[in-house]
Parts: C-alpha cells; sequence; structure tokens
C-alpha cells in the first residue's frame, strides 16, 4: 500500500529561539497549508520531552522530561492529516555533552535554543490518519 505524490515546494528555514519545537513545526506548515509531507531539523533545544508508545495498553503513556542543553542530533517525521487538520509527527534523537544518546517520539514541551529545518512537500495525493485497530495508532489510511 503507497501511494506517488509529486514533490512540489522545498522549503529551508530557521524556527524562533525559545518556541515549542513540536508547535514551531506545526504553526509553519499550518501558515503554508503544508497538507503533506516530509521533513528533518537539526540544532539544539534547552530541554526536551519524548514520548513513548505503549503497544500492549495502545496509548502513549510514557515520557521522558529531559531538563538540560541538548543536540538535536536528528530530528526527522512527517505531515499529513488527522481529523482533517494538519498534522506534524515527528520522531528525535538527542546528544548530551557527553554524547549519551536520547530518542522517542517529539511531544511539546522541547524548547528551541537554534534549528533550521527542510521541509518537502508533495502533492496529487493525500495522507489521512485514522485509528488503526491492530495496533491503535493513528496511521494512514491507504
Amino acid at each position: 500500500m503507497y501511494l506517488e505524490p509529486t514533490p512540489s515546494r522545498t522549503f529551508i528555514g530557521r524556527l524562533k529561539h525559545n518556541n515549542d519545537l513540536l508547535e514551531a513545526l506545526t504553526t509553519f506548515c499550518k501558515e503554508q497549508n503544508i497538507r503533506l509531507g516530509t521533513f528533518n531539523v537539526i540544532g539544539a533545544v534547552k530541554g526536551a520531552k519524548l514520548g513513548y508508545y505503549n503497544q500492549e495498553r495502545q496509548k502513549y503513556d510514557g515520557c521522558v522530561e529531559l531538563d538540560k542543553k541538548l543536540e538535536i542530533a536528528s530530528c526527522l517525521g512527517n505531515i499529513s492529516l488527522k481529523d482533517n487538520e494538519i498534522m506534524v509527527h515527528a520522531h528525535i534523537v538527542l546528544a548530551d555533552f557527553e554524547g549519551q544518546a536520547f530518542g522517542g517520539h517529539l511531544m511539546p514541551g522541547s524548547k528551541i535554543f537554534a534549528a533550521e529545518f527542510h521541509i518537502q512537500e508533495y502533492i496529487g495525493a493525500e495522507l489521512h490518519r485514522g485509528k488503526d485497530q491492530e495496533t491503535g495508532l493513528p496511521l494512514w489510511k491507504i
């Protein structure tokens, strides 16, 4: 099951210092009406909140809050629609000064120190998220 959308606009930019990383990405996508896309981010955060999905309970019930300065080693994800609203789905890997890495689902609560992004928009298709019966996750309905 897959789609073959066409690459459209490409955005390269910087997100504002002290903003919430997930909220800033979502706001940008809504302002630009990006309904389907992929992205990556590099930079640093002043603290982060990472979520974990409990596969047995089928819900996000694990969360780690990191109250320290961290490098964004990798942050990537996709943009699609959930309940006809633009949704940013992101996973992130962060590293501290000693090189210890932390990774998970990006949650609200990660404060930007510096963040540069690359977003690739696609057209010719839309992906809508809905509850998957096997996993309980809001996955793409293809």
